[in-house]
Parts: C-alpha cells; sequence; structure tokens
C-alpha cells in the first residue's frame, strides 16, 4: 500500500480544490431539469444532475440493522435516520445540499462470560457541499443522423452513448467537537470531494458512478467508489443494484444494496432497500425505507429532447417569436 507524507496530505485539498475550479471555469453547461423528482434515493450515490433552479428537494429515510464483529466480540443493534436537503442555487448547473445521518445504536461486547452495553447517540453525518454539472453529452455532442440505405447502420452499437455526464462536488464534514462517532483526534470540520458520472441509456436504464476522497486532512482519509444501476420498469416503478467499496486504514470494506422506488406523483416518491457486506469484522446488514419530496417552483421551462435538431427548432422558433411583436407594433 502506498502512503502519503503528512505534508502532502495536507496541500492534497487544496491542489484538487484548485484542479476542480479549473475544470469548472472551463465548461458552460446546463442541468436537465425534469417534469418528475430527480432523487438520489435509495441508493448511497449521488447523479449528475441537479434539481434545477429554484426546486427545494427533501430525501429522507428511516433504517434498522446489525453489526457483528467477530474480533472484538461486539454486538450493535443500530437505529438511524438519513435526511438530505437540496437546492438548485443561481443556475441550472448548481447544486448545493445537506446531506447527514442520526443514529442509535446500542452496543453489546463481550467480556468474560457477560455482555456490557453501551449507548451511542448522535450525528454520525453532516456535510455541507455543493454540485456542478461540467458536462452533458446531450447537449454538447451531436447524434448521429439516420442512415436511409442502411438498416444494420443503424442498428450497430455507437461508442458515443458510452460518454457520461460529468459532475463534481466539494464540501465539508461537519461536527460537535465531542461525538462518539468521531476517532480520537479527528477535526470537527474536515473535506470531501468527488467526482460524479452519469450515463442515461434507451431503455430506462442510468447508470451512476462516483468516486468519493472523504477527510484527506486527516490521519484516516477514506476512499470510496459506488456504481449504482437503475432500471424503470414502468413510468412509476424503478429498482437499482449497488456496489461500495471502502478504502481506509480505519474501517475498509464491501458493501451490496438494493431496493425499489415507486413514484407516487411526479414530486413524490417512496423507496425501500437494503444492504449487506462481505466479511465478519464486522458483518453487517441493514433495512431502511424512506421517501422524497419536493418543491418546485422551478420557472425556466427546461426540454429533454436529445435530437440536436429540435434543439435548433426552437432556437429558431423563440427568435421568430421574438421579432413577431416588433412587426405587431409598427403596425
Amino acid at each position: 500500500m502506498i502512503r502519503l507524507t503528512t505534508t502532502y496530505m495536507k496541500h492534497l485539498p487544496i491542489n484538487i480544490f484548485t484542479f476542480i475550479l479549473l475544470i469548472a471555469s472551463g465548461y458552460s453547461s446546463y442541468a436537465q431539469y425534469t417534469e418528475t423528482i430527480n432523487s438520489n434515493r435509495p441508493g448511497a450515490s449521488q447523479g449528475a444532475f441537479s434539481v434545477g433552479t429554484g426546486v427545494i428537494q427533501l430525501e429522507a429515510g428511516a433504517y434498522f440493522g446489525n453489526e457483528s464483529h467477530t474480533l472484538l466480540r461486539t454486538d450493535t443493534d443500530i437505529l438511524g435516520a438519513d435526511y438530505s436537503l437540496r437546492y438548485g442555487l443561481f443556475f441550472e448547473a448548481l447544486e448545493i445540499s445537506l446531506i447527514g445521518s442520526f443514529e442509535d445504536n446500542t452496543e453489546f461486547i463481550r467480556i468474560g462470560a457477560n455482555d456490557v452495553e453501551f449507548k451511542t447517540r448522535n450525528f454520525k453525518t453532516n456535510t455541507l457541499g455543493a454540485k456542478y454539472l461540467i458536462f452533458d453529452p446531450s447537449r454538447s455532442i451531436k447524434p448521429d443522423k439516420p442512415n436511409l440505405y442502411s438498416w444494420k447502420a443503424n442498428q450497430k452499437f455507437k461508442w458515443k452513448t458510452l460518454i457520461p455526464a460529468v459532475s463534481i462536488y466539494a464540501g465539508a464534514n461537519i461536527s460537535q467537537a465531542i461525538n462518539p462517532f468521531l476517532y480520537e483526534g479527528e477535526k470537527s470540520i474536515t473535506p470531501k470531494v468527488a467526482l460524479i458520472t452519469q450515463n442515461n441509456w434507451t431503455g430506462s436504464w442510468v447508470l451512476v458512478m462516483n468516486l468519493i476522497l472523504d477527510k484527506l486532512t486527516e490521519e484516516f482519509p477514506s476512499y470510496t467508489g459506488i456504481v449504482t444501476l437503475t432500471h424503470a420498469f414502468t413510468p412509476k416503478f424503478a429498482g437499482f443494484m449497488e456496489y461500495q467499496g471502502i478504502i481506509s486504514d480505519l474501517y475498509a470494506d464491501d458493501i451490496v444494496r438494493t431496493g425499489m422506488a415507486y413514484l407516487v406523483t411526479d414530486d413524490l416518491q417512496f423507496d425501500v432497500s437494503g444492504l449487506i457486506n462481505f466479511k465478519n469484522t464486522p458483518d453487517r446488514w441493514q433495512l431502511a425505507a424512506g421517501v422524497s419530496y419536493r418543491l418546485d417552483l422551478h420557472k425556466k421551462e427546461e426540454y429533454l429532447d436529445d435530437s440536436y435538431e429540435g434543439d435548433r427548432r426552437r432556437k429558431r422558433t423563440e427568435k421568430s417569436e421574438e421579432i413577431e411583436p416588433e412587426i405587431d407594433d409598427q403596425k
């Protein structure tokens, strides 16, 4: 394992933030405001697109589960709630968010022939951050025109469909100075950055990938990768599969999640999910249920149109509509 020096780790967040600013300054893009709610639940990953300007969105849920650690001889019952408050700010590509969780854990430690009980209750995470869409292939890449002479040419695989939308995320983990979920010596404010990609494929398939660098200034930074595959079986019902890999000297794991979501209205969604992992230090399982709701104050109407020519036609129409009132005034 390659170990980073303390000096390098202190400057790494600054270098990453500078890199993010350089990328963001080189692109101009628009998030896709959707007619139906765009929720990150029930998985652990973030999608690349924002909720849209003027949209206030709350995503929350409750979960319970268990962790059993073979070597430490502990058994922990977990009861918690997670939440996410998202808001589209200034322009379509930008979103600010507060993402966190609160847990009430009961831990039993086997000491000799007896089990000693410990209670832990506090906010486990609270992260205030911003996400910015730097590249949207549906806006930036011109689609192929149909080949009128070859059915085979129209049906063949097109490599450009593998190009994802890309977002960057930067935030700060905020905690109380005295918190049982912090390890000894950990600061109450630490940085978190992420690279987010999203592919929207025909047939209602969506692939989201997150590369997350967390607490880089601390003694035990965390590196996480999440891959989420979602499929909409109907306009109302969707399911997902997710893998999360965590690398850290403090805690490392391989986690799999699955679940489903049901769209009640354009602004309301319910979900259920579960997770398991693949080790016994600790062995984990968890069940969860949640809801996502948005208050849609979006003023500028956005259209989802994969057609490049469709965008051009809309621009010509908007231009003609601007000219017509001037002609009427002259009459």
